[in-house]
């Protein structure tokens, strides 16, 4: 069976549930993450390994996912990859993330922005552009972040062919023109 078939009612239903509590960034962070660890070679064969409990299994998923997004599982994320592990669907996870993000982009209220940073944000940075990007667009929003060692500091949002440059680069260049038209 083709994955994205698999993978439609689970992002269906991860989609509701983030609807309910507007938590679509914190669902997008966990299936993103999630599909990165789960592709890993030796992941995938931890996983497949039958000599391995799935409540072991679950909780070593738990772990790595606790470290790389820098807080918990909520109960909900807790139990999906719960229930990803007892059917044996772990493989969908990439495309569950695609399509909870496809449903994300469609919706009327959320909105995707690219951030370009000089260095890895962190969870709070992170959450703080969320908002102020939020309160700017009156909708939901999520952020897929890239590093640009090029900038020194500052961000860039880039919204589709829309660009807000905040990079300390820009800021930088803009002085250096102003000084060179005034002399």
């Amino acid at each position: 069976m083709e994955l994205a078939v698999i993978a439609k009612p689970y992002a269906n239903a991860i989609f509701e549930l983030a609807q309910q509590d507007k938590s679509h960034l914190q669902w997008k962070m966990v299936l993103d993450a999630s599909a990165q660890l789960l592709i890993d070679e030796q992941m995938h064969r931890f996983i497949a390994s039958p000599n391995v409990l799935k409540q072991d299994k679950l909780s070593t998923i738990k772990a790595l996912l606790k470290s790389i997004l820098v807080r918990e599982l909520s109960e909900h994320e807790a139990t999906f990859i719960g229930v990803l592990l007892d059917n044996n669907r772990t493989n969908a996870l990439p495309s569950i993330a695609t399509l909870f993000e496809s449903l994300m982009n469609t919706t009327n209220d959320a909105k995707m922005f690219n951030v370009i940073s000089a260095y890895q944000l962190n969870e709070p940075e992170k959450k703080q552009i969320v908002s102020d990007l939020e309160n700017q667009y009156n909708k939901v929003v999520s952020i897929d972040t890239t590093i640009d060692k090029d900038l020194v500091g500052g961000v860039i949002v880039k919204d589709g062919d829309k660009v807000i440059d905040m990079s300390i680069k820009a800021r930088v260049n803009e002085l250096g023109l102003r000084l060179s038209i005034t002399h």
